[in-house]
């Protein structure tokens, strides 16, 4: 009977998972339409609410804000059940593509429908990070912690702990700051219950120690537990959304296993080309729904050479890894954020947190713009760096949808 009363709300969950088209900015719209002007499920003024926090948490922003909506409307069960409803469609018709990718071979990805793709993919990316800059970068220790972050992202790519070092360090440098959002009222103490939190942070602990073990002790099965630890990782670091997520994952599978500690060891350490994995980054703007659910192709195409149902395996890992980190802080961290909110030193520490954000994509964009072949000039290295340039430009004086754009690609591809 508890969901018989629901059904209506999670049929229009399910219509929006597919229909849903343009990353969270147009999940943003659709959500204001569906759930606020159409369902009354919540008001304005509680989705720019739930907007905002979860702005302020790592993970996937439109995913975490529709849970919230599930979470308002019949508490923790209908949360998960929305959140579920929501992702299924879009992690599906990923998981399919790391098939079909796969099966094209990497060699063929650069002759096929798919060969402009991963070009695109990186005009998607410049364009983020344009837009983050108007957002994020708007004063000289901003400006500063940005421009650390871009050499230091070209420059240690392939360094595993930069993204977590920059993010620690880009929060600690605003809060030497007494000038931004001054704290004037006192803010009485108050208990709150922090065991649910301790849920997150023992996933945390628990995922590395195994995926560790599993390497250590070359378990036969130690890529799973690899996979579900790096999403892991992913959605409890990743602020800014999917644009953000790709660079870590291509630093993760692409960059680090070409480092000379494991080119020159015997190491079973998980490698993705990077033509594969963009191709991925691409074809998940033409979808709808959540863009975090790349995880379950990224996770299909890195288990893909151990057989069928491990390539099932991990887009399944992909997708449950992404996503839990997501449903547990904003379902945990929710009830006490009237409190949290009043402390300044969290909106001083996203300050600069959101930098470094902007810093990650502008030196991941540079760090794959250097592969891209220029000389000698031949059509495909014009037409590779005119995709570039038209994808963001396309995005950034235009309207033209972002799925039009992947099949204006695809297209291309096909006819050369």
């Amino acid at each position: 009977m508890y969901f018989f009363r629901h059904i209506p709300f999670l049929k229009a969950i399910l219509l929006h998972s597919i229909t849903a088209f343009g990353g969270p900015q147009g999940h943003l719209g659709m959500m204001m339409k569906t759930f606020v002007d159409k369902r009354r499920d919540v008001t304005k003024e509680e989705l720019m609410e739930y907007v905002s926090f979860c702005q302020m948490l790592p993970g996937a922003s439109s995913t975490q804000t529709l849970t919230l909506i599930g979470y308002k409307r019949g508490g923790i069960t209908l949360a998960v059940t929305t959140l579920i409803i929501w992702i299924l469609p879009a992690c599906i018709l990923m998981g399919i593509l790391s098939f079909i990718v796969g099966k094209i071979g990497t060699n063929n990805l650069q002759t096929s429908a798919f060969q402009f793709i991963q070009s695109m993919a990186i005009g998607f990316l410049a364009f983020a990070g344009v837009r983050a800059f108007k957002i994020s970068v708007n004063n000289l220790i901003t400006k500063m912690i940005m421009l650390v972050s871009t050499i230091c992202t070209f420059l240690f790519f392939k360094t595993p702990w930069i993204f977590p070092i920059l993010i620690i360090v880009g929060g600690i440098a605003t809060n030497f700051s007494n000038i931004r959002i001054p704290q004037k009222e006192k803010i009485k103490p108050r208990q709150i219950r922090w065991t649910n939190i301790w849920v997150f942070v023992l996933l945390f602990l628990v995922a590395g120690y195994l995926s560790e073990t599993a390497r250590k002790q070359n378990w036969e099965n130690r890529k799973a537990f690899n996979l579900f630890e790096n999403f892991y990782r992913f959605g409890s670091f990743v602020f800014g959304g999917g644009d953000v997520l790709i660079p870590m994952m291509l630093d993760q599978y692409v960059a680090r296993p070409t480092a000379q500690k494991f080119v020159n060891t015997k190491d079973n350490i998980i490698k993705i080309e990077k033509n594969e994995l963009l191709t991925g980054a691409g074809i998940v703007r033409a979808i709808p729904g959540p863009v975090f659910s790349i995880a379950s192709f990224t996770g299909g195409i890195a288990l893909k050479k151990e057989g069928r149902r491990k390539q099932i395996l991990g887009c399944i890992i992909g997708s449950v890894g992404i996503f839990l980190p997501s449903a547990l802080l904003v379902l945990f961290f929710f009830p006490v954020w009237q409190y949290l909110k009043k402390y300044v030193v969290v909106y001083r520490a996203l300050e600069g947190i959101n930098a470094v954000v902007v810093g990650l994509m502008f030196g991941s964009t540079a760090y794959l713009l250097k592969d891209i072949p220029i000389i000698p000039v031949t059509i495909n290295s014009i037409l590779n760096i005119s995709v570039i340039g038209g994808t963001f430009f396309l995005l950034l004086f235009t309207k033209v949808p972002a799925p039009i754009i992947v099949f204006i690609c695809l297209f291309l591809g096909w006819i050369f």
